[in-house]
């Protein structure tokens, strides 16, 4: 499988042979529990305190009954304040939660080091359908092959308006531009000033971030990944397959490293 290489203008220069990585079958159902199960890594453990709505002192009739009042327990206390009146339990004023989230809870999901990488390459592989990309809502008219392969030059670039001529260039702009068009949101979202979400759009994938991440970071939808640290959570935003794609060449020969047994069969096959 072939695809050309362009220049950071968008000209032709050159092809290149995509590794086996990308003939991998795709998979959906595997790719959205590895996006699933990778997200929970993420998590932050949440919790109340321990003794919340319990520091109080309050206690029940000792027997319950025969006292001609309610068994609940009621605070203790001489006189003012909420003395007499229940407390510390739930469904009281100012007690407890009855199940509240408690932080030992096990929110990280693990996930089989064979799965996770044959949902990568799985999701790797649907990078190269032009279909695929369309059906997620990106815009690639004029396009002709997917995905991308772009120059190394594009990896020293660090000037923001630079990185959006090359976009243009690249026929990208057509997708971001699809980002303008979102509706803005009402109700709470909107008084805590959170009023539209911001869209996904193309990810670079490249060798070294370091230059091209601080160009990238103020362009609404484009991201920038490491080869080495590309994930699923990248490659399928939502769990939903899948996301318009531009690999440098160098990124290509570290994809084309990966191992997997799948791989292995793929080459005895042929």
């Amino acid at each position: 499988m072939k695809r050309d290489v362009l220049t950071i203008s968008g000209k032709k220069d050159g092809d290149i042979e995509l590794p086996n990585v990308f003939e991998t079958e795709v998979n959906r159902t595997l790719i959205h529990k590895a996006y699933i199960n990778l997200e929970s890594h993420g998590f932050q453990k949440h919790s109340t305190k321990p003794t919340a709505g319990m520091e109080v002192v309050a206690d029940s009739n000792d027997p319950p009954t025969g006292r001609g009042v309610a068994r609940i327990a009621k605070i203790k206390g001489g006189g003012g304040g909420r003395a007499g009146q229940a407390g510390e339990v739930a469904s009281t004023r100012g007690g407890r939660q009855a199940h509240p989230p408690k932080a030992n809870k096990v929110i990280y999901k693990k996930l089989n080091k064979k799965e996770n990488k044959l949902a990568l390459c799985s999701a790797l592989a649907a990078t190269t359908s032009k279909e695929l990309v369309e059906n997620r809502g990106h815009k690639v008219e004029g396009i002709e092959s997917l995905p991308l392969i772009i120059s190394d030059d594009i990896e020293k670039i660090s000037k923001t308006s630079e990185l959006i001529k090359i976009i243009e260039d690249l026929k990208i702009t057509q997708d971001t531009d699809r980002l303008k068009n979102r509706k803005r949101r009402t109700g709470k979202v909107a008084l805590r000033g959170r009023v539209s979400k911001v869209g996904k759009s193309a990810l670079f994938v490249v060798s070294k971030s370091d230059n091209i991440s601080k160009a990238a970071a103020s362009i609404p939808g484009i991201d920038v990944c490491d080869a080495k640290n590309l994930s699923v959570l990248n490659l399928a935003p939502g769990g939903t397959l899948i996301r318009l794609t531009v690999f440098t060449k160098k990124a290509i020969e570290e994809i084309a490293e990966i191992k997997s047994r799948h791989l292995e069969l793929m080459v005895t096959l042929k």
